[in-house]
């Protein structure tokens, strides 16, 4: 791979015992003998000794049997991702990969015999909705909750995570808002903090020669982190940028585009819009706007969907993944025959990640949730097909990042790697690691 040259900016709960203990006596009258009294006492303590033999082993088995069953409980992890709704055609790659990792444990014997139990719950894009599924995965007994692709159910999800002391783990919820210097119990994976995300793309630009960079961002939370970063991430390094601020669900990108080829960009960022990136690429095509399109860690799958042909060497974007390892290979061949989605996207690497590092945790510290998190804490996790270790900050940020910028470019791809379509990516360059971005207090 080559690397950036440009350096800026930086137990087990286990299930109770009933005790069942059973008291005997034998009383007798006033006027027994004294024979009969010491046989009264004999058979009393005989009593007593053979009823507590008896407790004490049904005890012991009502222990085995709570320690059996204990055993053989799932160990449930929820999947809280966006299954409907503009972000769907990531949360299906989501989904795909946590269950792909569950089936990968439970076939090597699951953790200590407990089988991995996915509990997919559609946030449907949308905040409200996202509360709702969390606290019902929490009534579900879930030990961490994972797949969160949207900034703004991120935010309404953190809190929650941090009040009931369960892991939140984001996808791609990159609002630099999320985390705050005690978050304890929510986690980045694929997607760093939307200041962390804006200097890959700045190294990129100045490595080019770039003096104009035009950007339509998506007006939530994501977007106008990323908006305010990469005006100080383009501003310090000489380059202009000229901002089109578009409703998330907007798909007419025609006059933001219209004014930013008036202002002559030599590229065009579209990682502050998410599911715009693919409208945007064929729009700009459309109105002859001849230079890259740079989306947000976008499904590939739905952009090339989206643009077809128009974004071959013409699309560009940013991956958690990486796509050019023996190790996403071996992984990336099996997801493809297994779950029918084409090709495995960089959220469905990272998810697949995350479940398996859940595994090791409950495995190292049970099932404890926070335990779990004292223990992620401590973890460097280097799983198959990722670009960068799985490690993180006291507040939950990627503390080893490393991001791989990749275009789009003509098939075929590798055997067995596609089947979405006739096309594949190549390798632009991949980011020195990332400072984390320390938020305010």
């Amino acid at each position: 791979m080559n690397s950036g040259r440009v350096s800026i900016w930086v137990a087990l709960l286990a299930a109770l015992a009933l005790l069942a203990a059973a008291c005997g006596s034998s009383g007798e009258s006033d006027d027994a003998t004294d024979t009969s009294d010491d046989t009264a006492e004999s058979t009393d303590e005989t009593t007593a000794d053979t009823t507590a033999d008896e407790a004490e082993e049904t005890t012991d088995d009502t222990a085995d049997a709570g320690d059996a069953e204990a055993a053989g409980e799932p160990i449930k992890i929820g999947a809280l991702t966006s299954l409907t709704g503009p972000f769907a055609s990531w949360g299906l790659h989501v989904e795909a990969g946590m269950k792909m990792a569950a089936d990968d444990i439970n076939a090597a014997g699951g953790v200590d015999g407990r089988m991995i139990e996915i509990i997919s719950a559609d946030d449907q894009s949308d905040a409200e909705e996202a509360v709702v599924q969390y606290e019902r995965l929490l009534e579900e007994g879930v030990v961490a909750v994972a797949g969160t692709i949207s900034s703004g159910v991120g935010a309404a999800t953190a809190g929650l995570a941090e009040e009931a002391q369960v892991p939140l783990f984001f996808s791609k919820s990159g609002s630099d808002a999320l985390l705050t210097q005690s978050s304890r119990y929510t986690f980045r994976t694929c997607l760093p903090a939307g200041p962390m995300n804006a200097i890959p793309w700045g190294q990129y630009a100045q490595d080019q020669g770039f003096t104009k960079v035009g950007q339509i961002i998506a007006d939530y939370a994501w977007g106008q982190s990323f908006k305010t970063a990469a005006e100080g991430v383009f501003g310090e390094a000489g380059i202009e940028l000229k901002t089109e601020v578009a409703p998330v669900p907007e798909t007419d990108f025609t006059t933001y585009l219209r004014s930013l080829d008036e202002f002559g960009p030599e590229l065009i960022l579209a990682t502050g819009h998410p599911p715009g990136s693919g409208p945007i690429l064929a729009q700009a095509a459309d109105l002859g706007i001849d230079v890259n399109v740079a989306g947000p860690g976008s499904s590939l799958t739905a952009v090339m969907e989206a643009a077809g042909d128009t974004a071959v060497g013409r699309y560009a974007d940013h991956s958690c993944a990486d796509y050019f390892s023996d190790d996403y290979a071996e992984l990336a061949t099996r997801y493809v025959a297994d779950t029918g989605l084409g090709f495995m996207e960089d959220d469905a690497v990272a998810m697949y990640a995350v479940v398996n590092l859940l595994a090791e945790a409950v495995a190292s510290v049970g099932d404890d949730p926070v335990a779990i998190a004292e223990y992620l804490h401590g973890a460097s996790y280097d799983s198959p097909g990722m670009a960068y270790p799985l490690e993180w900050t006291e507040w939950g940020e990627l503390a080893q990042s490393q991001l791989v910028l990749v275009t789009v470019t003509a098939g075929p791809a590798p055997e067995g790697l596609n089947d979405a379509g006739d096309w594949w990516v190549e390798e632009l360059f991949t980011s020195d690691p990332i400072p984390p971005y320390e938020p305010a207090s």
